[in-house]
């Protein structure tokens, strides 16, 4: 398998550690948004696509994003499991918190990943970053109809042409 296409997106706000967003093409065929450029202890790395983690309330079955106090639909105080000590630079309380969508299985591609992402964000990096540029909005035909009239004016001319027989 091979990345046919890497497009990355600049953050703005060089304090924080999350530095661009990518884009992996793979093949031509299949495509991986969300994958992460962030900034840590060692240095850049990639950060595959990933949801928060969620546990089912027992009173009421919401589901609440994991180590929630309460739950967010009836208010009951919910489960907590033992508190983990915090070790500075230790990420396995955060990473059980979230669940990656999609990864590589083998180190070797994971590498591969790395290098062409982080190779693309360098190269955008230098460029500097990229301004953005709306694209007009193609017209679209039909009948158009003024703020005051609202909606209510639209819709009366699809009722009387309705009435319209083949």
């Amino acid at each position: 398998m091979e990345i046919t296409e890497v497009k990355i997106f600049l953050k703005e706000g060089q304090d924080k550690k999350l530095k661009a967003y990518a884009t992996l093409t793979f093949d031509n065929v299949f495509v991986v948004r969300n994958v992460k450029v962030i900034e840590g202890n060692k240095g850049l790395f990639v950060a595959m696509p990933s949801r928060r983690m969620k546990d089912s309330c027992p009173k009421c079955g919401f589901k609440n994003v994991v180590r929630s106090k309460y739950c967010n639909q009836c208010a009951a105080a919910l489960p907590q499991a033992e508190p983990k000590v915090f070790v500075p630079g230790d990420d396995a309380s955060r990473q059980s918190e979230h669940k990656d969508i999609a990864h590589p299985i083998t180190a070797e591609f994971r590498e591969y990943i790395q290098k062409k992402v982080l190779d693309a964000y360098d190269v955008d990096r230098k460029k500097g970053p990229s301004v953005a540029r709306p694209q007009a909005a193609s017209p679209i035909p039909g009948p158009t109809a003024s703020p005051a009239a609202g909606p209510s004016r639209v819709s009366s001319e699809v009722e009387e042409d309705s009435d319209i027989e083949l």
